[in-house]
């Protein structure tokens, strides 16, 4: 293992001046065909051109999708929704015949204090 060679490409391509020079900073490329990535400083290949950040967004798309659509705003009408006018303060489970009690005593508006008073 000693005897191993390690084969360094020499890049042929003028770096520009505000090229980070520490290797594991990410920088926005845009290669041949027009195609533009974030990566690593290191992995930046002969025939790909460091760009702005400015210029990465714009050519992204990032720019058109923040302008038409926005970004992490409240959507309207989103959130809990009160499931009736006013939440119960205590629920129990009832049978089926004080069910039927209590949609009598609802529908012709009983009196539950005379109810419970009465001897």
């Amino acid at each position: 293992m000693d005897n191993v060679q390690y084969s360094v490409h020499k890049i042929n391509t003028k770096i520009p001046e505000d090229f980070p020079r520490d290797m594991t900073k990410n920088v926005y490329v845009k290669d041949s065909e027009g195609f533009v990535v974030k990566k690593a400083a290191d992995q930046v290949l002969p025939d790909e051109t460091v760009i702005s950040a400015e210029e990465f967004r714009k050519l992204s798309g990032d720019d058109y999708y923040e302008e038409h659509y926005g970004h992490g705003e409240k959507r309207e009408g989103a959130g809990r929704k009160a499931k009736y006018g006013e939440p119960l303060d205590h629920q129990m489970r009832v049978s089926a015949q004080e069910m039927v009690f209590l949609k009598y005593a609802r529908k012709n508006h009983l009196d539950y204090s005379k109810l419970m008073s009465a001897k």
